[in-house]
């Protein structure tokens, strides 16, 4: 038994799937131009506000990315969406490097910061060269917390950590230089003397370490 379609039937059927096509194209315009926005909002921002929250903003992005790239595929004709798709990918990988560098930049400075507060202690100050905090009461102290946290994480130090650690020594004991004046007792200067003793040929000998492991590192 054939089933006779009526030609103004068949006309509703085309008519409803060319509907959901425009519907469908609309959908995908929209959320392409939302994609756009989206990623012109982030370079709006301070670079440190987008590094605080980076993953969460690299998880929205990817969402997003997933989505569309679902919708576009659902297109018969699908060249123009795909072309706009992947130049906002272009932008946003463009982006994401600027913004990783950032990161980098701040973990490395929020590390020498960790790194100088445990030599010193909370008293230390980021790029505070002077010590001007460092007097003959606490001097010999100072010293000795420098020294026994450089012996304890030695070997954990790149040659960069060992070339600012030695920048941080100098710095101290150019404010030993003036604390002497104020009156630091023979007794404290002989057990400084000795932290000294210490700490120089310990410094030699690893930093020449780190350097060679990064030497060998390279060569990889």
């Amino acid at each position: 038994m054939k089933i006779l379609i009526k030609p103004f039937a068949l006309f509703s059927i085309v008519a409803l799937l060319i509907s959901c096509k425009d519907e469908q194209q609309v959908k995908v315009e929209k959320l392409t131009e939302s994609y756009s926005k989206y990623l012109d909002s982030l370079t709006l921002e301070k670079s440190d506000e987008i590094v605080s929250k980076w993953n969460e903003i690299e998880k929205e992005f990817d969402n997003k990315t997933t989505a569309l790239k679902s919708e576009i595929n659902q297109l018969d004709n699908k060249d123009e969406f795909e072309k706009k798709f992947a130049a906002v990918g272009i932008r946003y990988e463009d982006f994401k490097k600027d913004i990783l560098v950032k990161k980098a930049e701040i973990d490395a400075k929020n590390a020498q910061l960790t790194r100088n507060k445990e030599l010193f202690g909370t008293q230390f100050i980021h790029d505070d060269m002077k010590f001007e905090w460092v007097n003959k009461d606490n001097i010999l102290a100072v010293y000795d917390q420098f020294v026994t946290t450089v012996q304890k994480n030695k070997d954990t130090y790149s040659r960069e950590d060992w070339d600012e650690i030695k920048l941080l020594y100098e710095a101290l004991d150019s404010r030993k230089n003036t604390v002497e004046k104020q009156g630091l007792t023979s007794k404290d200067n002989m057990k400084i003397a000795g932290l000294k003793l210490k700490f120089a040929p310990m410094y030699t000998v690893n930093r020449m370490g780190a350097k060679s492991e990064e030497n060998a590192n390279a060569k990889k």
